[in-house]
C-alpha cells in the first residue's frame, strides 16, 4: 500500500467517525426533543398517561384537525 493510498484511507475513515458522530449526536437530540414534547403532554393533558397511545392520537387528532 502507498503513502497515498494510506492517507486516503485515513481521510476516509475519519469522515466515516465524523459522520458516525453526527447520527449519534443528532439521535440524542431527537430523543431530548421527544421527551420534552411529551413532558409537556403530560403537564398540559394528565390524563395522556393513562390512555392508550392509540387513544392519546385520536384525541390529539381531533383537536388538531
Amino acid at each position: 500500500m502507498t503513502e497515498e493510498q494510506k492517507k486516503l484511507l485515513q481521510a476516509k475513515h475519519r469522515l466515516e467517525e465524523a459522520q458516525a458522530r453526527d447520527r449519534v449526536k443528532e439521535r440524542k437530540a431527537r430523543t431530548r426533543r421527544l421527551i420534552q414534547e411529551g413532558a409537556l403532554i403530560e403537564k398540559y393533558y394528565p390524563d395522556a398517561t393513562k390512555m392508550s397511545l392509540e387513544e392519546l392520537s385520536e384525541v390529539l387528532r381531533e383537536k388538531f384537525t
